[in-house]
């Protein structure tokens, strides 16, 4: 049972967190709830009051708080087994039921009452305890008042065994309830467990150790094979090998190279590197995602609000019941006996605890988050939750949210007189004299063919190109500007090719072209695949891209509808005409200029790999590995969380239904109402507990999904180089290359 006058005790399960984030990562039960006294956002279930006592320096609590996990929800006398208390109360209780059996002599009067004293005080103290003292502050009725009464009620009339029993139970019911409070929890704790306390510094060409909150952003810190990356920098020297199962869901280890980004949590693999430090420990990714999984906990969803208002009414409504089943009779039954229905009377107020509800709910909820977290999908709150079960309609970016957001050669195209080893060669080797994405894009596929090519006289002329020596032979390399520029023919159709194209002439003649183009991802397919098999009726793209590329991969793909050479406030206003028209949508993106349109969506998505902070900051879920079939698989999650919530509230109102009209008419003891409250609500944890157990991989079903999709992709990219620049990805994109 908690204790209402501790001072450490939280809201782990339900109340919103205060997470400071300079003390992220040393995350203890005094710095989540700093605040959640003075103004408790969990539940507020009669029973589950946390009411502020007069020291607002103490979190106390008079109703009902599980402070699962720390190993201070205390059920008995504090010992180190929780159940040590229990499992004597329960010897005491069957030695005395087998004493009252056999009619043993001396187990009588005082004697009697005395050992079931004993066996009820081991396990009821601090129930009776935690009753009285939420009376001054007006949580009066509560799960503690109801089994007091109840108990103690069945002590006055001679029932010691049944009221023992009736605590024990429930007793172990609440022991039982931190168990599957922490199976659902794990999950999401591990995220508080991957944040490293310590950190090797190089400065001045020494190595020091320090907190990692002293670090700044230029500094360059040491990994060692097995640590954990502390801050979030770039790789110093590559490659190497990283873990981010941890951070991301992914069971495939991640190869990085020198200059490439490394984040907070990954796990160095192999050998010992550097990395350059770009952010402070508080503005780290894994930071923020701390903070989000803390303060998504407290957020309810309308199913937990309506148990909440439900339950304020429902309990003093039971207990006005109860007093009438004690008063009314006297009135009306001929040969009323005051003992029967005080009987009749407990077994109804001990029906009618409403633990089932209050604690298998928010449980639900809370394993969903956990079931998403482990997937590398994070809610922001369980509302959420609820929310994304009732879309009707997915509308995505396409650059970096269906498509890899990378440049890769496509086709090389060469002219009449020349092959295509040749064109890659000559375009190949001139495109090593420039830095743009394009031309690493063609550098990275010509390879081999480029290497050893005598290249001389290199002039990058702005906004065309590149024009220089190759082998003696001169060439152009860049747009059809740069070609018109040095008065070279082209085939007309070159102007309609969509894609961004490297054109080349080759001693004055027009030679071929090399188109450029970013490819969809290799879930992209099935992501729409699995979204109309779930239910979802329009899947549309908005992009910023051209249009006409953005058409072609809409329909490689699949989609119902798609727009490009779109700016922000075009997204916006397309969104808002979805909304006009009655439609629940997602809307899933990553770059800033997505930002405003994912918090105008009923669900805002954004992809935490490559997504920037603002659109992070701005959604409502974050899909950490960048795969597009997480939203299914967070669609999945959803509809199953929603389906185990709502089948513990029938259970629980059926069972209850039934045995309180029992009990009102004599018909059900004290066992039968044991079973009605401790009985259902193990049942309905048990049932919450498959939310972290079920397989949400495929369509129809609820374990994670694969690390790495297993759909080949729909059109395999020739070449592959580094992510776009984001001033590329998010802005509309133009089909010729301004600069090669």
């Amino acid at each position: 049972m908690p204790d209402p006058s501790s001072q450490n005790t939280n809201e782990e399960l339900n109340t919103a967190k205060q997470v400071d984030l300079d003390n992220v990562g040393a995350l203890n039960r005094d710095q989540l709830t700093p605040a959640a006294a003075a103004n408790p956002q969990g539940h507020d279930v009669p029973g589950h009051d946390h009411a502020p006592a007069a020291d607002t320096t103490r979190d106390a609590h008079a109703g009902h708080d599980h402070d699962h996990g720390d190993g201070d929800h205390d059920h008995g006398p504090a010992v180190a087994n929780p159940y040590l208390w229990p499992g004597v109360s329960l010897v005491l209780l069957l030695s005395g039921i087998a004493l009252d059996y056999f009619d043993v002599g001396f187990f009588r009067g005082y004697v009697r009452l005395l050992w079931f004293g004993v066996s009820y005080l081991l396990v009821g103290w601090k129930v009776i305890r935690s009753a009285v003292l939420s009376i001054p502050s007006g949580n009066i009725f509560n799960e503690f008042l109801l089994m007091s009464i109840a108990t103690i009620g069945a002590f006055a009339i001679g029932e010691y065994p049944e009221g023992v029993a009736v605590m024990l139970f429930y007793t172990v019911g609440e022991l039982f309830q931190d168990a599957a409070v922490n199976r659902a929890k794990r999950s999401i704790r591990a995220l508080l467990e991957i944040q490293a306390t310590e950190v090797t510094v190089v400065r001045n060409g020494q190595t020091v150790v320090l907190d990692p909150k002293a670090v700044v952003v230029g500094d360059t810190i040491e990994v060692k094979p097995g640590e954990k990356v502390a801050l979030d920098g770039t790789l110093a020297q590559g490659p190497a090998s990283f873990n981010t199962a941890a951070l991301t869901g992914e069971s495939v280890p991640q190869t990085k190279q020198t200059g490439e980004p490394v984040l907070a949590g990954m796990v160095n693999l192999e050998n010992l590197i550097q990395v350059a430090v770009t952010a402070t420990y508080q503005d780290t990714k894994l930071a923020k995602i701390l903070a989000m999984v803390q303060d998504a906990v407290g957020r309810k969803a309308k199913t937990q609000q309506f148990i909440t208002k439900f339950a304020k009414v429902y309990t003093p409504i039971v207990v006005a019941l109860a007093v009438l089943l004690v008063a009314v009779p006297y009135v009306v039954v001929d040969d009323y006996v005051f003992r029967t229905w005080l009987y009749r009377a407990l077994v109804f107020l001990v029906i009618s605890c409403p633990c089932a509800l209050v604690i298998s709910i928010p449980l639900g909820y809370f394993g969903g988050i956990g079931a998403a977290s482990k997937a590398g999908i994070l809610f922001k709150g369980s509302n959420f939750l609820d929310l994304m079960r009732e879309l009707d309609t997915v509308v995505m970016d396409k650059t970096g949210t269906l498509t890899q957001g990378i440049f890769a050669v496509q086709q090389v195209q060469p002219a009449a007189g020349f092959d295509a080893p040749q064109l890659l060669r000559l375009v190949g080797a001139l495109e090593t004299k420039s830095t743009h994405p394009i031309a690493k894009a063609v550098v990275l596929h010509a390879d081999a063919a480029a290497q050893g090519v005598s290249v001389d006289n290199v002039e990058e002329i702005s906004g065309h190109g590149l024009r220089g020596k190759v082998d003696g032979r001169d060439v152009l390399a860049g747009n059809t500007k740069l070609l018109t520029k040095f008065n070279v023919a082209y085939p007309a159709e070159v102007d309609q090719v969509f894609d961004s194209i490297v054109v080349a002439a080759v001693d004055g003649k027009y030679a071929g072209y090399l188109t450029v183009a970013d490819s969809p991802k290799e879930d992209a397919a099935r992501t729409v695949q699995e979204l109309r098999a779930d239910g979802i009726t329009k899947i549309v793209m908005l992009s910023g891209d051209k249009d006409s590329i953005t058409q072609r991969v809409a329909k490689e793909l699949g989609l119902d509808e798609a727009y490009g050479g779109l700016l922000p406030e075009d997204k916006v206003r397309h969104v808002q005409q979805y909304k006009d028209a009655g439609r629940k949508l997602a809307f899933v993106g990553d770059g800033v200029n997505d930002a405003p349109v994912v918090a105008l969506a009923d669900v805002g998505i954004a992809m935490g790999g490559l997504g920037s902070d603002a659109t992070i900051e701005t959604a409502d879920v974050v899909i950490q590995t960048d795969h597009p079939s997480k939203i299914a698989t967070a669609r999945r999650i959803a509809r199953a969380t929603h389906r185990v919530v709502w089948q513990n509230i029938w259970l629980a109102f059926i069972v209850k239904g039934i045995v309180l009209a029992l009990g009102a008419g004599g018909l059900a003891t004290m066992w039968e109402a044991v079973f009605a409250d401790v009985g259902v609500a193990l049942l309905a944890i048990l049932n919450a507990v498959r939310i972290q157990r079920m397989d949400y991989s495929t369509p129809g079903t609820g374990s994670t999904p694969p690390a790495v999709p297993n759909v080949p992709p729909t059109k395999a990219p020739l070449s592959v180089v580094e992510s776009m620049p984001r001033e590329l990805r998010e802005g509309p994109h133009h089909h010729n290359v301004q600069s090669a």
